[in-house]
């Protein structure tokens, strides 16, 4: 997969980069009334849903936590807050998440963020040989290996989508 160069890359594509981890980048024509940015991003590039991924955060005993889960199913909170040794999760509020993430929603990326957060990645990513995530912005999605994925936001990998 090729690399783009830092230069006027977004958080996302500047961290990847920096890191060394191979990923492509995916661009599609964002069409604002759309009900779900992630299935419009897999019906725009042609992929199953299943290997696009959405990036939610939630708070995990008042801590937030980033959960990356498949567009074409939900976050599971309680599994989410156990994969954290937490016990209660609940969804964050997206202005929060906008000013931790750094991004907009519907263009939340998990790589990149303004502040590092803990990270759990749903383990059904391993079953692909790549997948998609948010580059940064509404209309860019990068592709990339699960395992890049991984390593590059330190995330824990569990079973937290259903």
């Amino acid at each position: 997969m090729a690399r783009k160069a830092d230069s006027g890359g977004t958080p996302a594509t500047v961290a990847l980069t920096k890191l060394g981890v191979p990923f492509t980048l995916h661009t599609y024509e964002h069409d604002p009334a759309t009900p779900s940015f992630g299935l419009e991003a897999a019906a725009a590039l042609g992929v199953e849903p299943t290997r696009v991924f959405k990036t939610l955060l939630a708070e995990v005993d008042g801590a937030l936590v980033v959960g990356i889960v498949p567009v074409s199913g939900q976050l599971d909170l309680k599994s989410l807050a156990a994969a954290v040794g937490g016990k209660r999760a609940t969804m964050a509020d997206p202005g929060l998440a906008e000013r931790k993430t750094g991004y907009v929603v519907g263009g939340i990326s998990p790589i990149g963020q303004r502040t590092r957060l803990r990270t759990v990645l749903d383990d059904s990513a391993l079953a692909h040989p790549t997948v998609f995530v948010s580059g940064g912005r509404r209309g860019l999605d990068l592709e990339l290996a699960p395992e890049g994925l991984r390593d590059a936001v330190h995330a824990a990998v569990a079973p937290i989508g259903r």
